[in-house]
C-alpha cells in the first residue's frame, strides 16, 4: 500500500465527513434559509481547511524538500 493510495483514502474520508456534515447541519440546526446556508458554508470551509492542513503536513513528510544531514560525531 503506497503513500498515494493512503492519501486518496483519507481524502475520500474527509469528503464523506464533509458531505454527511453538510446534510446533517441543516436538519439539526434548522433556523431558516439564510442561516442554514451560512451553517453549510461554515462546515464546508472547516472541512476544506482541515483537509488542507492534513494534506500539507502529510505531503511534507512523504516527500521532504530538505534531506537531513547526518553528522559523524
Amino acid at each position: 500500500m503506497g503513500g498515494g493510495f493512503l492519501f486518496l483514502i483519507v481524502t475520500l474520508g474527509f469528503a464523506a465527513v464533509g458531505l454527511l456534515s453538510s446534510i446533517a447541519v441543516p436538519v439539526v440546526y434548522n433556523k431558516g434559509s439564510s442561516t442554514n446556508r451560512l451553517h453549510v458554508l461554515l462546515v464546508i470551509t472547516t472541512i476544506v481547511c482541515a483537509w488542507m492542513m492534513w494534506a500539507i503536513v502529510y505531503l511534507a513528510q512523504w516527500k521532504p524538500l530538505v534531506n537531513p544531514i547526518l553528522s559523524e560525531s
